[in-house]
């Protein structure tokens, strides 16, 4: 399962101190819905990331006192909050939110974890988020936009790229853990745009890379048809013989509304941003983009919407 479950607040130690407190209306809801829909594997995206993993043990606490006890979980520290030194959007101020790494208003704001009810092989893990934007093969950078200096800093991902295994009864299976940046908020240099693209590259050349089972889950902030965003990127993705895309939908719906993962509203509307793609050998019994009939009325809900599928090995 993958959810962008919105488990970020504006300062540090605020996740926290909400999770002990466990009152929030929302907050609550939310890991309700988790502990319902009883994830073997969930990657969660928007969640505060803390040197300790207090948040993290906490968040796995209260699943287990509803029900569903994920024992093992992973996370490393995210590039967002994380200070560049310039002024990256050119609004003559500089160290602000939007001059970092990935936008965050402290370190690890909005971060990723992955939890599992199934040994978690850590010490195995590759971390990619290191990975400088310039470097990459044939970058996609705006045009007279970025300084050299700039160039040499700035990482392609903004919030994170790691590959961990999961050790499920059958075999390790490879989990590509993956969330963009948005195509949006800059300017007619397109620098964000391009940058979600050029992520999204990334992860189509890391599949190419895989030798055994893996399921790429989380967010790529692009729909292939509407919305913002360059969409060859993830056309190419999508229709690569290496993985299968199930298309989850929500039960009840029809068209292309089914498939959409989060409404942000009247302005913007609801898209297709947060994925699930298997490899091509594993088996897909069911998907499903769940609005609650999994999980009964529970409260007010976030923007995304959880997703799952449910895989059988071949």
């Amino acid at each position: 399962m993958t959810y962008n479950a919105e488990l970020s607040r504006k300062g540090p130690g605020l996740l926290v101190r909400d999770l002990m407190r466990f009152e929030d209306e929302l907050l609550v809801a939310t890991v309700t819905r988790i502990a319902r829909l009883r994830p073997d594997v969930i990657a969660l995206q928007s969640v505060d990331y803390d040197r300790q993993g207090v948040a993290l043990s906490l968040l796995q606490t209260r699943l287990d006192e509803l029900g569903h006890a994920m024992p093992h979980a992973f996370a490393l520290a995210p590039n967002t909050g994380l200070s560049t030194g310039f002024d990256l959007d050119r609004d003559g101020k500089l160290d602000t939110a939007r001059d970092r790494q990935g936008y965050g208003l402290f370190r690890g704001q909005g971060g990723m974890a992955l939890l599992s009810r199934f040994p978690i092989r850590g010490e195995f893990a590759q971390d990619f988020s290191a990975t400088i934007w310039a470097d990459v093969e044939n970058p996609n950078l705006p045009e007279d936009y970025f300084t050299e200096d700039e160039l040499r800093i700035l990482k392609l991902h903004d919030i994170g790229a790691w590959q961990v295994s999961v050790a499920l009864p059958s075999g390790d299976v490879e989990v590509l853990m993956v969330q963009t940046g948005p195509p949006v908020f800059d300017g007619p240099e397109d620098r964000n745009g391009r940058r979600n693209s050029d992520q999204i590259a990334f992860w189509h050349q890391a599949i190419a890379r895989q030798k055994g089972r893996f399921v790429l889950l989380g967010g790529l902030n692009n729909d292939p048809v509407d919305g913002q965003g360059l969409k060859p990127a993830l056309h190419a993705l999508l229709r690569d013989a290496r993985v299968q895309d199930p298309q989850p939908k929500a039960p009840g719906l029809e068209g292309a509304d089914a498939v959409d993962t989060v409404d942000w509203g009247r302005d913007i509307g609801s898209l297709r941003v947060d994925y699930i793609l298997p490899s091509a050998g594993l088996r897909v019994h069911a998907a499903a983009v769940e609005r609650g009939q999994q999980t009964g009325d529970l409260g007010p809900w976030t923007a995304h919407k959880p997703v799952w599928v449910d895989l059988f090995w071949e």
